[in-house]
């Protein structure tokens, strides 16, 4: 799919990039699954199944997850009409609409393709945003879609899915199957510890990896959602609003969609958290809003 979204070449190269290294980090972990449970029928239908799941469900998993509802254009006609007018100025297909009944100030685009995407706003970021904004933060949501970075996310954060589910499975066999019978099954505790190991590693591999692209798929979508609307300084106003909202929810009512924050327009955190500075999603406030004004200079500068 070709629009006019403006192409990013650092973007295509990274998630080419972490694609290829979490396939060899997937290939290696199915290996030595496989080794350590002696099935290797077992483990590669898990596997497969997990990611089939993933790929084909991960709209409705995560509009389920965020209470999130499909409209119609006579349920939404605003919300609807900006995507329209985004959708024709970019030379893309409209992806479906949908609003969670939330309060949290949020935005996020998940599909595993531009005839199957989704984008989704909260009633939060609704009621809060002036009319520009907004078109902001949809034509964000939009260029996620239109660069094929929602489903390259999706099928990279399988990994750590998995690996994470095998972590609790190993200690929950550990803690509750293994107990009565320790000094009978060794084999089995160390089994189990190895395998707990193993996805332990998997999973912080893959976190990294999916934190860094996810980082730079934010900026890329920022400047391309910029230079469609030529209204960058909407789209800084935005963030400042809603980063500040965000800010000041408790953070008890933040947990549940802290989740989905690979995939928010910001993320979730509270503030002075630690993992935003050190692990999150996405770059810094001051990082977007400084590639902001360098995008608004460029834009103000008449052509040569």
């Amino acid at each position: 799919m070709r629009s006019r979204f403006a192409p990013d070449r650092g973007l295509t190269a990274r998630m080419g990039l972490t694609m290829f290294l979490l396939g060899l980090l997937y290939v290696a972990f199915v290996a030595v699954l496989i080794a350590l449970l002696r099935s290797w029928v077992l483990v590669v239908v898990i596997a497969a199944g997990l990611l089939a799941a993933q790929f084909w469900f991960s709209d409705r998993i995560a509009l389920f997850a965020m209470r999130g509802r499909i409209v119609t254009p006579e349920e939404q006609p605003q919300l609807h009409g900006v995507i329209d007018r985004l959708c024709a100025t970019a030379d893309m297909p409209k992806p479906r609409v949908a609003v969670s009944r939330m309060d949290l100030p949020n935005a996020f685009a998940t599909g595993r393709n531009a005839d199957h995407a989704v984008v989704c706003v909260t009633t939060g970021l609704q009621r809060r945003l002036e009319p520009e904004e907004l078109e902001g933060v949809l034509a964000h949501e939009l260029s996620h879609v239109a660069h094929r970075d929602v489903a390259v996310i999706t099928i990279a954060s399988f990994l750590g899915v998995i690996a994470g589910l095998m972590v609790r499975f190993a200690f929950y066999s550990q803690l509750f199957g293994g107990r009565d019978r320790r000094d009978d099954d060794q084999n089995t505790a160390a089994l189990l510890f190895a395998v707990m190991a193993v996805s332990a590693l998997v999973y912080a591999l893959s976190f990294l990896l999916i934190r860094a692209l996810s980082r730079y798929r934010e900026l890329a979508a920022d400047r391309a959602a910029a230079l469609l609307t030529g209204r960058p300084s909407a789209l800084a106003s935005a963030l400042t609003k809603v980063t500040g909202d965000i800010a000041r929810i408790p953070t008890q009512d933040l947990r549940t969609a802290q989740a989905f924050n690979a995939f928010f327009f910001t993320p979730a955190l509270g503030p002075g958290s630690t993992v935003a500075n050190l692990f999150s999603t996405h770059p810094t406030l001051e990082r977007r809003l400084d590639q902001l004004a360098e995008i608004s200079a460029e834009l103000g500068r008449p052509a040569p």
